[in-house]
């Protein structure tokens, strides 16, 4: 039954491709109001103008995650255009694989900047005002490499395992203000993910090891997403971990 996000807001990172995307289509084909927020404008807002077609509602902010002054603005921006914040998808993230030795170590703090520091910087900008609204839902992109470590993933390994932690914590912190913690960890997913890795020799890996499977959909974790958020009140999906039916690591 669709309409089960009737009169909720959701903003999501990361909403110009892939899950970030296919998330907001989701949301708002069950009646989410949707805020997305990336670095190119020209992408949101096509997606803004797809699911005002569908007689949604949706706003588009050009957001750079690794600037924490963007995100809290963001933020303030999503509540004051649909009054609340219910739903935060913390999305944005890249995936920059490779040897520790010999490492471009510019790729190293690229992945903490966006996948972990930006995932924090908009909780923490979100949390007043769902502490304010006595609920709240935020949902946080980590990955199976938050669970499993894997050679040339040393770094993207060490930056999802923190997302991971920061999540279990955090849903330990917010939950008596009604706030909910899900953390989400895809396996294989057909996205932009592998086109920004600049170690030729990793990306090749890795990209052998997608062709080796059948990957996920971004619409399959936008699947997952709402399953959670949609979920009764007095029910906590703290996690999801969500793998290819071929991929065996």
């Amino acid at each position: 039954m669709a309409n089960k996000l009737d009169g909720k807001v959701a903003l999501i990172t990361g909403a110009s491709s892939g899950i970030g995307e296919a998330s907001a289509l989701a949301l708002a084909a069950e009646g989410a109001k949707v805020v997305l927020a990336a670095r190119r404008l020209d992408r949101l807002e096509k997606l803004v103008s797809q699911i005002k077609d569908s007689g949604k509602e949706a706003i588009a902010i050009q957001t750079d995650i690794t600037d924490q002054a963007q995100i809290t603005e963001m933020v303030q921006k999503a509540n004051a255009n649909f009054g609340s914040v219910d739903i935060l998808i913390n999305n944005a993230g890249v995936m920059l694989t490779g040897l520790v030795d010999g490492a471009d170590t510019s790729d190293w703090r690229r992945m903490v900047d966006i996948d972990l520091l930006g995932l924090m910087y908009a909780t923490h900008a979100a949390l007043p005002i769902m502490k304010a609204q006595g609920c709240g839902h935020i949902i946080n992109i980590a990955s199976v490499a938050g669970r499993q470590t894997f050679a040339n993933f040393a770094v993207y390994n060490a930056v999802k395992f923190g997302v991971v932690a920061f999540s279990e914590a955090l849903r330990k912190e917010v939950y008596q203000n009604k706030i909910r913690v899900t953390v989400i960890e895809p396996g294989a997913v057909a996205t932009e993910l592998t086109d920004h890795i600049t170690d030729q020799e990793s990306k090749q890996q890795v990209e052998g090891m997608y062709q080796s499977v059948t990957p996920l959909e971004s619409e399959d974790i936008a699947n997952a997403i709402v399953y959670a958020v949609t979920q009764p009140a007095r029910v906590n999906v703290s996690e999801i971990l969500i793998m290819p039916t071929e991929q065996v690591l």
